[in-house]
Formats: C-alpha cells, sequence, structure tokens
C-alpha cells in the first residue's frame, strides 16, 4: 500500500443558513458546486497541478436535488475548468458525504488506481433544506411497520430527537446534564471566536465578494458573547420535555470544502511539502436511534488498522453537530 499525503486544502466560509428568511444567509446568492469549482480552480493553480494528472474528482452532499444534483460529479469538473478526460463520482453517506470522499481518494491512491484525487464536498442549507423539503421522501409508511421497529427510523429520520435518545443514555451511564451540554457548546463558541480573533483559520478561507462589494471571509455560525444563562433560557426544539436545544445543537450551514490528495511519490515529484499523512481510516454503522454514537466504533476500527490506541492520540478533533455527541 502506498502513502497518501494531504497537500492543499480550502473551504468557504460557512454561513448561516435562513430557509425561511434567505436574505440574511450571505452566500444567498451563489451555488455551493459554483463555489466548489472555484475552490478546486484555485488549488489546481497554486500547487502548479497538472490537470491532466487528476486521477478523479469525488463530490459529496447529503442532499442531492435542485441545486445540488451534481450529475455524478461531472459539474464540479466544468465549473473547476478542467479537462473533459478528468473523471468524477457524486457521493453521499449523509453527514459523512465529504469525509467520504477522502476515505474513497485514498483507497484508490493506497492501490495505486490514481496519484492525485480532488476531494471536495457542498452543502446549501438555505437553498436545500432539511425540513419541509417535497425533494426527500423516505418510505416512510412501510419503515414504521413491525419488521422494521429495530432501527428505530422514528427516531432516526430526525437528527434531534437521536440526539435526545444518546443524551438520555449519557445521562444515565455517565450523568452527563443539560449544563454539561451547554457549557461544551459555548466553550465551542468560545475556541471558534478565538480562532478567528487569531487569524486561525485565515488560510484555509477563500474569501468570497459578495453582491455589495463586501469580502466575506469569516464563518457566521460563530455565536459571540453568550453566556451559560442565555443557553440555559433556550427551550427545546425536538421534544418539549427535552434537553437539546439551539444553544446545544449544530446550525444550519452553506459552504463548500476541498482538499488534495496525492501519493506521497507523487507530491515529492511536485517538490510539494505534506500537510498531513493519512495513516488509516474507519467506518461503523449504529442503531439509526443513536446515530451520534458512531463515531466511537469507527474510530476504534481506524486505530486498530493503524496499530494504536486511544491513548496514543494526542489530539482528537471530532464533529460537534450535537454536544452530546
Amino acid at each position: 500500500m502506498r502513502d497518501v499525503v494531504i497537500v492543499d486544502y480550502l473551504r468557504t466560509p460557512f454561513s448561516r443558513s435562513r430557509p425561511n428568511a434567505p436574505e440574511k444567509d450571505k452566500l444567498n446568492d451563489f451555488r455551493m458546486d459554483v463555489l466548489a469549482g472555484r475552490l478546486i480552480k484555485t488549488m489546481v493553480e497554486r500547487k502548479g497541478i497538472n490537470p491532466k494528472e487528476i486521477g478523479d474528482v469525488l463530490v459529496g452532499a447529503a442532499f442531492q436535488v435542485m441545486e445540488q444534483w451534481l450529475y455524478g460529479g461531472r459539474g464540479i469538473v466544468a465549473l473547476a475548468e478542467l479537462p473533459e478526460t478528468v473523471t468524477a463520482q457524486a457521493i453521499d453517506r449523509q453527514c459523512g458525504s465529504s469525509m467520504n470522499t477522502i476515505h474513497t481518494g485514498v483507497m484508490q491512491i493506497m492501490t495505486g488506481n490514481s496519484d492525485i484525487v480532488v476531494s471536495a464536498g457542498l452543502e446549501h442549507m438555505t437553498h436545500i433544506p432539511m425540513a419541509g423539503n417535497p425533494y426527500i421522501d423516505p418510505p416512510t409508511a412501510q419503515l414504521m411497520e413491525p419488521a422494521y421497529e429495530k432501527y428505530d427510523f422514528a427516531t432516526g429520520f430526525v437528527m434531534g430527537l437521536t440526539a435526545e435518545k444518546l443524551f438520555k443514555r449519557a445521562a444515565e451511564k455517565f450523568g452527563v446534564t443539560r449544563e454539561d451540554m451547554d457549557r461544551y457548546s459555548l466553550e465551542s463558541h468560545e475556541f471558534a471566536a478565538k480562532g478567528q480573533d487569531e487569524g486561525f483559520f485565515k488560510d484555509e478561507i477563500l474569501p468570497i465578494e459578495l453582491a455589495d462589494g463586501e469580502i466575506y471571509d469569516y464563518d457566521a455560525g460563530v455565536r459571540r458573547g453568550s453566556t451559560m444563562e442565555k443557553m440555559a433560557s433556550l427551550m427545546p426544539s425536538f421534544d418539549f420535555e427535552g434537553e437539546i436545544t439551539p444553544g446545544n445543537s449544530s446550525p444550519l450551514n452553506a459552504g463548500a470544502t476541498a482538499m488534495v490528495l496525492m501519493s506521497k511519490e507523487k507530491a515529492k515529484e511536485y517538490g510539494l511539502e505534506p500537510l498531513a499523512t493519512i495513516k488509516s481510516m474507519g467506518w461503523a454503522a449504529v442503531n439509526p436511534g443513536i446515530m451520534g454514537l458512531g463515531p466511537v466504533p469507527a474510530s476504534q476500527i481506524a486505530l486498530k488498522k493503524a496499530g494504536l490506541e486511544a491513548k496514543d492520540i494526542a489530539f482528537w478533533e471530532i464533529n460537534e453537530a450535537f454536544a452530546i455527541v
């Protein structure tokens, strides 16, 4: 197996999506496939990559309908102004869609099927919302039949309810409280604000010029000036008797991301300094009703493949969609 390295990554700023007030979304005037193409074009040019050497462009999105219908990823190839001979895929693993493009790209390079792969992801939750979207129509009636009860789709189809269920388990097993979740969320926003102030995200964000001339280059979902008192005052969002609120849940966002993966040999050939080496990957499934538990077995699989244990990892990063995760 060949070593796989990350040589570049870039993203748009992430706006706050407002399906009911689209004019308040900083990126309301943009399609995310167009911006994803811009990200890829920028990286290919600044790293001096011969676009004909790109083995695949992989694009992830959870809701591939309307403007997020990705034409199998080929639309992004054109928007990035890559040669028509560059192949593409569109990938959907729901919340993990863009991460899965990295998994697939890494496997292509490890096995020698590609030397260079571009991974990308996008979502515009103002234009393509989850709630009330007529283009999202799971077979609810069938999945509510007794034969499927063990999968708990009644909970699994609503992410907030899965968080409520996971919270109850954590409260019983570990004594986790609403206050714990609120504090974790508050600290997350405080860290993000500190990172913005110190320019931590500057190099990874491609500034976007808005219609009014503003150069938009920051994540709008960071809530400054919040307090534990404000967090405690928020009402539950999914269960009137629950503990999951707007404060300890994920925001709705619009944005696009992209990353260039290479074999270690190809990066050396280009004279590019790797930003990181991908040692292993893991994915796992749990009951849909407690989907937030998924990172635990997935991490265990990745650790085992790498010959590591949790104690060997000095720094962990995990998606903070819900504080209870």
